[in-house]
């Protein structure tokens, strides 16, 4: 299924196996959704800061 069909979904990355993707909900806040294969994490504005930030944190400390 692609994300980016509906006026309200904006795919903000795609790989062949992972997608993330934005959505505008009726009361006009964003959401965040990470779809990775069977799993979809999603979260509001400032959950989805913090986790950006964790992975800053996780990439620049990996090997």
């Amino acid at each position: 299924m692609n994300k980016s069909d509906s006026s309200d979904n904006i795919a903000l990355a795609e790989t062949e196996n992972y997608l993330v993707w934005e959505v505008r909900e009726a009361d006009d806040e964003l959401t965040y959704h990470v779809e990775l294969g069977a799993v979809t994490l999603h979260f509001f504005r400032e959950d989805w800061e913090e986790f950006l930030q964790l992975m800053k944190v996780a990439a620049s400390n990996s090997r």
